[in-house]
């Protein structure tokens, strides 16, 4: 039986019918609008998906952003998309009159890649989304791990600055105010404004058209202001990441969303930063960083192979 998988990220939602072998059909994409209310936006994701005109619909499983509450499938709180006590299990499947799975996006991500991804071989990943805020999930002895409620593995709200940058979550220094593609996009306008003889200017009249790609970019043709951004992104992902290897010392470490694309140059800057850290402990086993296979449908896919476990 094929599911429907649902993506809800912090700027659109992307979704997609997947069978049981991964292959995704019938794909579509929603925007989020600033200002809309929930309802008003899972209205409109009940629309389209009652569009899709696919056989053998056994279920939908859906990724959410923030605080979901997988047993009763109400989203508490998800700062990024603005969403408080919204009730999208029931709103779905009253409307659809289909069974709906929901967990947190980043745990979706790490369903999807551990069963049809990268790390499809593996039994222990920690899976890093790197888009607007930064996601966690984890797999354990091959497991979907979700904590009390659906509510574990919020990896982006880890403080790794004591009273640093003002988080979205209400607190300071959380992970995800230094290494989320928004605060790249942040420190990459700073020094632009700072420098305006800067490569990261070429193609570029206003900061307004900056994305997390223009810091890495100029770095690679040797802007020693990008490099410097790009240096600082590296410390503060990689301290992340060795406080993950320590604590949980996964087979790998999963990097997915955005500024995953910058593949190997960020990979290898990343396992040079742990490997000079002896990951904590030098006689440990290594740790391999990896880009997530599936890339830009690792939430809709995720998703789905959510409900395929049910």
């Amino acid at each position: 039986m094929n599911a429907i998988g649902i993506d809800i990220g912090g700027t659109f939602i992307k979704g997609a019918v997947v069978t049981p072998k991964g292959d995704i059909q019938d794909f579509f994409t929603l925007p989020v609008v600033s200002g809309e209310t929930p309802e008003e936006t899972i209205n409109k994701l009940i629309i389209q998906i009652k569009k899709i005109n696919y056989p053998n619909i056994n279920g939908v499983g859906i990724g959410c952003p923030g605080t979901v509450d997988s047993d009763t499938g109400v989203v508490e709180f998800a700062p990024n998309i603005g969403w408080t006590n919204v009730h999208i299990k029931e709103m779905i499947e009253k409307a659809l009159d289909l069974p709906v799975h929901i967990t947190n996006d980043a745990n979706a991500a790490a369903s999807g890649e551990a069963t049809f991804g990268v790390a499809k071989q593996l039994h222990n990943i920690v899976v890093l989304t790197l888009g607007t805020g930064v996601g966690g999930g984890l797999v354990l002895d091959g497991k979907l791990y979700e904590g009390n409620e659906g509510k574990g593995a919020e990896i982006g709200h880890m403080v790794i600055e004591i009273d640093g940058r003002p988080c979205g979550c209400g607190r300071h220094g959380c992970l995800e105010t230094y290494a989320s593609a928004t605060a790249l996009i942040t420190d990459t306008k700073k020094q632009m404004e700072q420098h305006p003889d800067s490569l990261m200017w070429k193609g570029i009249t206003s900061l307004d058209e900056v994305d997390a790609k223009v810091a890495f970019s100029a770095a690679k043709i040797g802007d020693r202001y990008a490099q410097e951004v790009v240096r600082n992104y590296i410390h503060y992902l990689g301290e992340g990441i060795l406080n993950l290897c320590n604590i949980f010392r996964p087979d790998a470490v999963i990097l997915c969303g955005g500024v995953s694309k910058e593949g190997g140059y960020l990979t290898s800057r990343l396992k040079n930063y742990c490997e000079e850290r002896s990951y904590g402990f030098p006689h440990s086993p290594t740790v391999e960083i990896l880009v997530g296979k599936l890339g830009y449908n690792a939430g809709v896919v995720g998703a789905a192979s959510l409900f395929f476990k049910q």
